[in-house]
C-alpha cells in the first residue's frame, strides 16, 4: 500500500491550498482516512479525519478554514485549506487505516508527507 500526497507548496498569507492523498495497493477496504501536519520543532498533530464520507472531524485550529472530504472511488482524501495563516506552515501527512480482507484488521499507512509554507 502506498500514499502518494500532492498539492503542497508555498502560499500567501490569507490564500488556499488543496492537498490529496490517493491510496494505491491491493487493498479489501479503507477505513478512516485524515490529515496530520508538523510544524518545525513541533509534535505531529491531528488536522482532520473522515471516517467515511458523512463524517468529518477537525482540530479547533481548522474549524472553519479547512475541509477534508475523500472519494471512496478513487481511494482519495482532499484537504482544502482556507484563510491561511503562517502558523499553518508544516509538512502535512496523509493517512489512512486499510484492511486486506473482511472484517480484517486494519493497518494504518502514512504519506510521506507534503511542505506547506505560509509566508508573503
Amino acid at each position: 500500500v502506498q500514499l502518494q500526497a500532492s498539492g503542497g507548496g508555498l502560499v500567501q498569507p490569507g490564500g488556499s491550498l488543496t492537498l490529496s492523498c490517493a491510496a494505491s495497493g491491493n487493498m479489501f477496504s479503507i477505513g478512516i482516512m485524515g490529515w496530520y501536519r508538523q510544524g518545525l520543532g513541533s509534535e505531529r498533530e491531528l488536522v482532520a479525519t473522515v471516517p467515511n464520507e458523512e463524517t468529518t472531524n477537525y482540530a479547533d485550529f481548522a474549524k472553519g478554514r479547512f475541509t477534508i472530504s475523500r472519494d471512496n472511488a478513487n481511494n482519495t482524501v482532499y484537504l482544502q485549506m482556507d484563510s491561511l495563516r503562517s502558523e499553518d506552515t508544516a509538512v502535512y501527512y496523509c493517512y489512512a487505516e486499510v484492511a486486506f480482507k473482511a472484517r480484517g484488521i486494519r493497518f494504518a499507512y502514512w504519506g510521506p508527507g507534503t511542505l506547506v509554507t505560509v509566508s508573503s
